[in-house]
C-alpha cells in the first residue's frame, strides 16, 4: 500500500485494507464531542504497521478458527455466533465492510465481535472455576480457551480503537486503549502498542520507556478474563 508522503488525514480504508481482520457495553458510543486530529504519512506507517503485527500474532490462531468443522455439535458449526468460528467471522465481515467503505457496518462488527470474545471467555472462566480440584485436565482446558478469547478480544478492541482514530474520533479510542492495558498490563506487547497511541493521541504525557529502561523482573501476566 502506498501512503502520500504529504500530511493528510489517514484513510480508513487505507488502514484496514491490509487486515483479515462489545465486552465493555457502550464503551464505543459515549457521549463525548471528537476532536479532529490530522495523522501524517509517518504516522499512517506507523498505525498501518500496528495492524500488520496484529494479523501476525493471530496468523495461526485465525487458520484455526476459519476451518470447517465437521463436528454434529450445534455450537461446533461454522454458522454459530457463540463460537471462535462466529466472532472471527465477523472480525473478517468488519474487514470487508471497510473495504467498501461502509464504516459504520465496521465499526458494529467489530462490536459484536469484542461481545463475543468476552463472553465467551467469561464462560471459559467460569467452567475453569467450577471444574478446579475435580478434574485438573477439564479445568485446564477451559482456563486455557478463556485466555485465548481474552486475547482476542483485546485484538478486536485494537483494531477498533484504531478505526475511531482513523476517523478522527480519538474520544472514543481513549476508553478502548485503557481497556487494552489494563487487561493485558503494559508489560505485554499489546498493552505497550496501546499505551504507546494513548501517547501519540496527547491523551498521557509520559511516552513508553525504552525496553532497557523496563524493569527485567517484572512478571509478564496473561490477558485478563475478568473484564466485563
Amino acid at each position: 500500500m502506498v501512503i502520500g508522503n504529504t500530511a493528510r488525514a489517514i484513510s480508513i480504508n487505507c488502514l484496514l485494507a491490509l487486515s483479515a481482520g462489545v465486552l465493555w457495553a457502550g464503551s464505543s458510543s459515549m457521549p463525548v464531542r471528537a476532536q479532529t486530529v490530522t495523522i501524517d504519512s509517518e504516522e499512517a506507517d506507523e498505525l498501518t504497521e500496528e495492524f500488520n503485527e496484529l494479523d501476525e500474532l493471530t496468523e495461526l490462531d485465525n487458520g484455526e478458527s476459519t476451518t470447517e468443522s465437521t463436528d454434529g455439535r450445534p455450537l461446533s458449526q461454522d454458522g454459530s455466533v457463540l463460537s471462535l468460528m462466529g466472532a472471527q467471522r465477523l472480525m473478517e465481515e468488519a474487514a470487508t465492510a471497510v473495504s467498501n467503505e461502509n464504516y459504520s457496518l465496521a465499526v458494529e462488527k467489530y462490536q459484536s465481535a469484542r461481545q463475543v470474545y468476552n463472553q465467551l471467555s467469561n464462560f471459559y472462566q467460569d467452567l475453569a472455576s467450577s471444574f478446579s480440584g475435580i478434574d485438573i485436565l477439564i479445568s485446564s482446558s477451559h482456563r486455557d480457551r478463556a485466555l485465548e478469547t481474552a486475547q482476542k478480544r483485546d485484538e478486536a478492541t485494537y483494531r477498533l480503537a484504531l478505526v475511531h482514530r482513523a476517523q478522527d474520533t480519538p474520544d472514543l479510542a481513549v476508553p478502548l486503549l485503557i481497556q487494552i492495558i489494563r487487561s493485558q498490563q503494559p508489560t505485554r506487547e499489546l498493552g505497550e502498542n496501546a499505551y504507546r497511541q494513548l501517547y501519540e493521541l496527547g491523551f498521557v504525557d509520559s511516552p513508553f520507556p525504552d525496553s532497557q529502561d523496563v524493569g527485567s523482573t517484572t512478571p509478564v501476566q496473561p490477558a485478563s478474563t475478568l473484564n466485563n
